[in-house]
């Protein structure tokens, strides 16, 4: 048997997926520079080209391993991707304008070869979990007719899914890979070259150094890392693999518990999708999907949210991580600490391409391809110029020679050459996952499905929002699992949010940050909870103890997206008072629910330390997410008094304290008492 796992084979794959992606990448920013061709058939080359890349950084692997079966797979489904994207792409306007028209038997054909394909690789980037999503909106298509209920319709035949899914231009092929195309890739160019120029490590410098002011400091590195490296990436399980592999044996060095390591990175990991400007990449998608909003509108609401999900988080973590940590000295986890000099013209490189995309978005108006391509193009400028410069103004003073120049200019076009490679890496699952969801979606619009849930959700609800509510978190966790955050949002969006909208008269800001935070849950909810599967493998913990862990770190993240149908002020993108006011309270209920489940008390009674963190709980609960003002403001004056009488009454411990209290006054008595007899 010939053997695959060579040198020579390896070498090949490696430059074949790195010079490859450079050509890819010059389509993408060209293509947003000048919209040469329509977006339609722009959006079949980048998704032939994308899907070809990761192909072949999957064979570096298949061949390592020698897996024939996987080598064979991957081949073929080249050998499908190839033809059927050229025979798309150079017949694009004949297809286009025969929309719905009459499809041949060859067309048929490529279409369920390219089906089968693009199941494949779902599977190979994200399992059995969305393949099963996938084939399953395919079989819905096809026997919906067969389903009883609300749910059933007449029925798609065989051929009338094929079309859909590809000969249409639509599916596969359709909005969400244009979208994409056109908006996502660019940024995710300019998270690879943030990574390759060493963004991502002075991010962790920062972190580790900020540490050293909280005695949960090692913990909180995590925090701060993981979510402002989650927000970039786009992925919250590769945001916890690729921080998390540095942040939990941190934490368990320093002396915090293998499951708390794991719940603490799989949450922040988690967060840092929702965190303005980028959200994971969502802000992007949400910015198209509602009509008559810019993307500076949707990172404006979603700033009092954030800062109450990021208080929240902070505190839950100093509660568990403080009462474990031994050893609050983080300076030895610095393998190269860097000069604050050096340090300060790296933030300033990395910083600029991303305050230019808030300036170009928020300010100036221009179109989100165009802030895009900005992004990534100011990240190559910066990543050039400030290192050139740094080392030009060594060589000047003497501190350098005159030839680190130029092995300087050697070393930056290595990095953005590994830039161009890393950006293809992190795309082309974003890619594979949102081109089967348009699959998917595709299919559902033409059974009319988004109808059939909302019929579905008022149906089961009676009417009663509170009650749809927690049907369609539960709905959105469900479609979420397994998914990043752009793919995760975006069926929960077109699927779940009209409900809220059409069904419950709720401001679109509100059902879609609602579903929108529902569905990035799903990574933490067991028993699937694809972060906390991550963490809990490299913190060697037990994935349900993890979880549990995560679930109490992050609960009031689980009622938070009430607050959103409930009080649409927080999310409504204007700081009116009436807003502000809205989010103080949200926060401060969010921080009373923490407190009572997360805060370490010494109490000996279990029943009684129960019955404390349910007070504490329900009292959060109600200053969230009631709609009653009378009822929600009287539940953050109680909030306010258990947390006073908390902080002075018995070491923090307010049963204990009146227990204490209680012990003592009747000591007194039976001292007197005794006197008395005596």
């Amino acid at each position: 048997m010939v053997t695959l796992n060579t040198d020579r084979n390896k070498q090949f794959l490696e430059s074949l997926l790195t010079y490859g992606s450079i050509p890819f990448w010059g389509l993408v920013l060209y293509y947003a520079y000048s919209q040469l061709m329509p977006r339609g058939q722009y959006g079949v080359a980048f998704l032939g080209g994308i899907l070809l890349l990761y192909i072949v950084n999957e064979l570096i692997d298949v061949i390592e391993a020698e897996d024939y079966a996987s080598l064979a797979a991957l081949i073929g489904s080249a050998l499908v991707v190839i033809p059927v994207m050229t025979y798309i792409f150079t017949n694009f306007n004949a297809l286009n304008s025969a929309l719905g028209g009459r499809t041949t038997t060859l067309q048929l054909g490529m279409s369920l070869a390219f089906t089968i394909v693009m199941a494949y690789l779902t599977y190979r980037a994200f399992g059995i979990t969305f393949l099963t999503v996938l084939l399953a909106g395919i079989g819905y298509g096809l026997f919906g007719n067969l389903i009883p209920g609300v749910l059933s319709h007449s029925g798609l035949t065989w051929q009338r899914v094929l079309r859909v899914l590809l000969i249409d231009v639509s599916g596969f092929i359709g909005q969400l890979n244009k979208l994409t195309a056109a908006w996502i890739a660019p940024f995710l160019l300019y998270a690879g070259l943030l990574k390759a120029y060493g963004g991502f490590d002075l991010i962790m410098q920062l972190s580790i150094r900020s540490a050293k002011y909280l005695s949960s400091g090692v913990a909180q590195t995590a925090v701060v890392a993981s979510a402002v490296v989650g927000s970039i990436n786009g992925s919250q399980t590769a945001n916890a693999s690729m921080t998390g592999s540095i942040t939990i044996p941190m934490m368990k060095k320093s002396g915090v518990k293998p499951k708390s390591s794991g719940g603490i990175e799989a949450v922040a990991s988690t967060s840092g999708q929702v965190l303005p400007p980028v959200m994971g990449a969502g802000a992007f998608i949400m910015a198209s999907l509602i009509s008559g909003i810019t993307y500076f509108d949707v990172i404006a609401s979603g700033l009092i949210p954030a800062v109450i999900l990021v208080v929240t988080i902070v505190i839950a973590v100093h509660y568990v991580a403080s009462k474990q940590v031994e050893d609050t000295s983080v300076q030895q986890y610095l393998d190269d600490p860097m000069p604050r000099s050096e340090m300060l013209l790296d933030a300033i490189t990395y910083a600029v391409p991303l305050a230019l995309l808030i300036y170009l978005l928020g300010f100036a108006g221009y179109t989100i391809m165009t802030g895009a391509l900005a992004t990534a193009v100011s990240m190559m400028i910066m990543g050039t110029i400030v290192p050139m410069g740094h080392q030009g103004y060594r060589v000047a003073t003497g501190k350098a020679g005159t030839n680190s120049l130029l092995a300087r200019a050697k070393t930056i076009l290595i990095d953005t050459r590994d830039g161009f490679r890393e950006g293809a890496v992190v795309l082309a699952p974003v890619a594979i996952i949102l081109a089967a969801i348009g699959g998917v979606v595709d299919i559902l619009l033409a059974t009319a499905v988004p109808t059939s849930i909302s019929l579905a959700l008022l149906d089961l609800s009676g009417g009663q929002l509170w009650v749809a509510a927690i049907l369609g978190m539960i709905i959105s966790i469900l479609l979420g699992l397994g998914m990043p955050t752009t793919a995760a949002y975006t069926i929960v969006a077109l699927l779940v949010a009209p409900a809220f909208v059409s069904d419950f008269n709720m401001p679109e800001f509100s059902a879609h940050f609602f579903v929108f935070y529902a569905a990035i849950l799903a990574g933490l909810t067991p028993p699937i909870a694809t972060c906390v599967a991550v963490t809990t493998g490299i913190a060697g913990s037990d994935f349900w103890e993890t979880s549990i862990e995560a679930i109490k770190i992050s609960a009031p993240l689980f009622i938070l997206p009430f607050s959103f149908l409930y009080h649409p002020e927080i999310v409504a993108g204007n700081f009116t008072p009436t807003a502000l006011a809205s989010g103080g309270v949200a926060l401060a209920g969010a921080v009373v629910m923490i407190h009572g489940i997360n805060f370490p008390f010494e109490l000996d009674n279990r029943l009684i330390r129960w019955i404390v963190r349910a007070g504490f709980f329900v009292v959060g609960l109600a200053t969230m997410v009631h709609p009653a003002g009378v009822i929600r403001y009287g539940a953050l004056i109680t909030g306010i008094a258990f947390l006073v009488a908390h902080a002075f009454l018995g070491a923090f411990s307010p049963v204990r304290g009146i227990k204490t209290a209680i012990s003592t006054a009747q000591g007194g008595a039976d001292t007197r008492a005794d006197g008395g007899r005596k």
